[in-house]
């Protein structure tokens, strides 16, 4: 029997074979565990986070909502850091629920995907 942390993990890597960021157009990836949620911003060619933004330390809120609040302050981070275009990682997550609400704060804050 396979668990659900280890189905995550087989489509993680299946995912991550296919994409790669790079300077141009770095990897945003998306982490969430039961509280919180993280993002970062990665160049895998030179292999350095170049922007991040969690959910702790925000105030109190439901989890959707800090979702959208962190997709919001990533954008706004790589924005000022020149970043216009990202490829999206979902990280082996399914594209609902408060891993599509970061994808689309960051898209509305202005990020390209």
């Amino acid at each position: 029997m396979i668990t659900k942390i280890e189905r995550r993990i087989k489509i993680k890597y299946r995912v991550r074979n296919k994409i790669s960021g790079t300077a141009e157009r770095p990897r945003m990836s998306v982490f969430r565990s039961n509280k919180q949620i993280y993002v970062q911003v990665i160049d895998d060619d030179a292999q350095k986070t170049l922007v991040s933004a969690s959910s702790l330390g925000l105030e109190k809120m439901n989890k959707s909502e800090q979702a959208e609040k962190v997709g919001e302050m990533v954008a706004k981070k790589a924005l000022e850091a020149g970043i216009t275009a990202v490829v999206f990682d979902r990280n082996g997550y399914l594209y609902h629920g408060r891993v599509k609400k970061v994808a689309d704060a960051a898209r509305n804050a202005g990020l390209k995907f």
